[in-house]
């Protein structure tokens, strides 16, 4: 079995991609609550919250869900990109209803749908053949 690094220059880089990961994720954070403060900002100058809006902050704190999780376990679950999806087309199917044509309407509903099957696929998946590797405690996660 091969050491995990077996060079001083591999773990250097390992290092190195750690700490660019780590500030791309930070950036992110920062941007996603920069967006939340904004959007928080027009809603209160608007004097409403519409369901697109909600709908929104829920983007949001999907975002920040899964730059936690991925802080917390190094990994990052394929869940979350994909309820994020999820609700952004829930959110465009919402808001723009009134232009869309009933076949439009269809293939956005239909893409929720396929991107929830995926989710329950993967987590039937998960939970009838779990990774070896990943530690107990974490596997929940996925």
């Amino acid at each position: 079995m091969r050491p995990p690094y077996e060079h001083h220059t591999d773990k250097m880089a390992h290092q190195a991609l750690m700490w660019i990961e780590r500030l791309g994720l930070g950036l992110v954070t920062i941007a996603t609550f920069f967006s939340l403060a904004h959007e928080l900002a027009r809603m209160w100058h608007a004097g409403m919250v519409g369901l697109g809006d909600l709908l929104q902050l829920f983007l949001y704190l999907e975002v920040f869900s899964m730059i936690n999780s991925y802080f917390g376990t190094g990994k990052l679950p394929m869940r979350y990109p994909i309820y994020i999806a999820m609700v952004a087309l829930a959110r465009y199917l919402l808001l723009d209803m009134k232009e869309m044509t009933e076949t439009h309407m269809l293939a956005v509903s239909a893409a929720i749908l396929i991107l929830a099957i995926s989710v329950l696929v993967m987590r039937f998946g998960h939970s009838q053949y779990p990774y070896e590797d990943i530690p107990e405690q974490k596997r929940d996660l996925l």
